[in-house]
């Protein structure tokens, strides 16, 4: 998949741009099903895929609420690829893009420097300044710009609507079964590897320590879960946490403090600086503190064998 940063001269002209609109924040079984209409209607006119993305969301920007991601940019993008996008483009959103009519949007973007065929929107898609862009405009537009518009359906779970807002409150809950039947996938964090004091390899249990980039992560505890990582697939345990045995201080704030560790099952590369997805299959237990190093390694062994036993019956529910 090509990334393109920011509205720039193209590299070269897209054959027939079949393109879509969105956050897509999750990329949940609602954004799959746009995107594979636009995957669908690209095939079928011999042309190439298009998603037009922002790096950050209009409400972190118009709002100035802190960023809260069920995925950050490179883990939609990552995602994006998997589902065989042709190009996303990742536009910067600030206070003066914010002021673009939906009108010009489409004028100037859509048709003038992409050469859109055709837009495939969602049934709730809204852009443009004040939210005025939807369907019925794009309709109005389609004539005179001559490109083709379809809007998608909704997808929808006990008879509501999927969106990633319910997805994110059902992850910070802990209701990963009730994420993943939105998501259509396992819930996943992706993060950047740094480095931390290192502690976990003197206990024998090496730790890759993610930095989330404002991504959600679920309660508080101790997860089986897997990664794959250059084309093999492993098995880790991922605590989720303050470390309480080794922590001087008592925890009292939220979340902001939490770490993410992975030990990751017969694993031996140097991945620092490397992103990581992490895909989450069961809780096995909640955080605890434990009074010595050899108590934690030995409640380490047992996680091991619960991972091992259990992870071959998950499946996506």
């Amino acid at each position: 998949m090509e990334t393109i940063y920011g509205v720039k001269t193209l590299t070269r002209k897209i054959p027939y741009p079949v393109a879509t609109i969105g956050m897509f924040d999750g990329v949940h079984r609602g954004h799959k099903r746009i995107i594979e209409e636009v995957l669908h209607h690209a095939l079928t006119k011999h042309g190439e895929s298009v998603i037009i993305t922002f790096n950050r969301h209009p409400k972190n920007v118009l709002e100035n609420r802190p960023p809260s991601f069920i995925t950050s940019l490179e883990h939609r993008l990552k995602l994006f690829s998997n589902l065989g996008v042709d190009h996303t483009v990742v536009i910067p959103f600030d206070k003066t893009f914010a002021h673009i009519s939906a009108e010009d949007f489409i004028r100037e973007i859509m048709v003038g420097w992409l050469g859109v065929k055709c837009i495939i929107l969602g049934f709730n898609c809204r852009f443009g300044r004040d939210r005025e862009g939807n369907i019925h405009l794009v309709r109005r537009l389609a004539a005179t710009y001559g490109f083709e518009v379809y809007e998608c359906p909704p997808a929808m779970y006990q008879g509501r609507v999927i969106s990633s807002t319910a997805i994110r409150q059902a992850i910070l809950n802990g209701e990963l079964e009730t994420a993943e039947r939105m998501l259509g996938r396992p819930v996943s964090i992706l993060g950047t590897v740094v480095r931390k004091s290192g502690r976990g390899k003197t206990l024998g249990y090496p730790t890759a320590n993610l930095d989330l980039h404002h991504e959600v992560r679920p309660p508080r505890g101790v997860y089986g879960t897997k990664l794959c990582w250059a084309g093999h697939d492993y098995l880790a345990l991922t605590n989720i946490g303050m470390r309480p045995t080794f922590a001087r201080e008592p925890f009292t704030g939220e979340d902001e403090r939490l770490e993410v560790e992975v030990h990751i099952l017969d694993f031996h590369e140097n991945i620092y600086g490397q992103n990581l997805e992490v895909q989450f299959l069961f809780k096995i237990r909640d955080e605890m503190p434990f009074t010595t190093s050899e108590e934690l390694k030995s409640q380490i062994e047992r996680d091991e064998e619960d991972l091992l036993k259990n992870a071959r019956l998950h499946t996506i529910p």
